[in-house]
C-alpha cells in the first residue's frame, strides 16, 4: 500500500470514529474501529468495526451502522476532501476477541509446570 492510500486510511478512520462518537449512542457494548481499507479509486472502504459484547449486540451494531453508512459518509465528507466519497461497508473484526483469547491460553500454559531433565540424563 502506497503511502498516499495509508495517509487517506488514516485520516478517514479519525474522521469516521469522531462522527461514530458524537451521533451514536451503543449501549451495553464498547465500540471501536480498528481499520479502515480504501480502494485505490477511492470509490469504496471497508471500515472494520470492533465491539467489546456478546454477538448479538455486535452484530447489531454492525448492522445499524451499514443502515447510517450515508449519514456517516456525508458528516465525514463535511470535514474531508476528496476527489470521490468512499461509499463505506461496516464489518465486523473479532480480532480483539481471538487475541484475548490467544493470551489467556498463553497464560495458562504458563502455569504448568514442566519437568526439569536430570543431570545425568542423556541429550539428543
Amino acid at each position: 500500500m502506497s503511502q498516499r492510500m495509508s495517509k487517506v486510511n488514516e485520516l478517514l478512520k479519525r474522521e469516521i470514529i469522531t462522527c461514530v462518537e458524537r451521533n451514536f449512542e451503543f449501549t451495553d457494548v464498547l465500540v471501536t474501529i480498528h481499520e479502515v481499507d480504501t480502494a485505490p479509486n477511492l470509490r469504496s472502504a471497508t471500515v472494520y468495526v470492533g465491539v467489546i459484547g456478546d454477538a448479538a449486540a455486535a452484530a447489531d451494531v454492525v448492522r445499524s451502522l451499514n443502515k447510517r453508512h450515508g449519514y456517516i459518509q456525508t458528516e465525514m465528507m463535511k470535514r474531508v476532501t476528496l476527489r470521490n466519497t468512499p461509499c463505506l461497508t461496516f464489518v465486523g473484526d473479532d480480532s480483539i476477541e481471538r487475541g484475548v483469547r490467544v493470551m489467556s491460553i498463553l497464560d495458562d500454559l504458563g502455569e504448568i509446570e514442566l519437568d526439569e531433565p536430570e543431570e545425568g540424563s542423556a541429550k539428543l
